[in-house]
């Protein structure tokens, strides 16, 4: 069953939302919203999550994502640096910015790999 975190900031106009819920058909999270300052402790929550995992890979289906802050895709550097050697965590159709905040700040990181499945 998936878990829906509202948050709410104090600024007018739209609220940033993100939602979590598990993958049926593999190891891992979907995930839809903005990972802003908001919700950096839904997201933070789910990257714990997949550090605590024991699966080699571990999915987050991020094709519903429409933001990613650079604090959020630190957060995740974070995360996949607590990996254990030859764990993973695979970024299934990521925003195009995570993608390119990752490449610029952490090239190097070998525990990220993203698909565009």
């Amino acid at each position: 069953m998936g878990i829906r975190y509202l948050t709410v900031s104090g600024t007018a106009g739209a609220v940033p939302e993100l939602t979590v819920s598990p993958l049926v058909e593999r190891s891992g999270l979907r995930v839809a919203g903005e990972v802003g300052l908001a919700t950096h402790a839904v997201w933070e929550r789910a990257l714990e999550r997949a550090v605590r995992e024991d699966e080699e890979v571990y999915y987050l289906e991020l094709s519903s994502v429409t933001f990613v802050d650079v604090a959020g895709a630190g957060a995740l550097a974070a995360a996949a640096q607590q990996l254990r050697d030859g764990r993973r965590i695979v970024l299934d159709r990521p925003p195009d910015t995570l993608q390119r905040v990752l490449e610029l700040f952490w090239p190097d990181l070998s525990a990220i790999e993203v698909s565009m499945s």
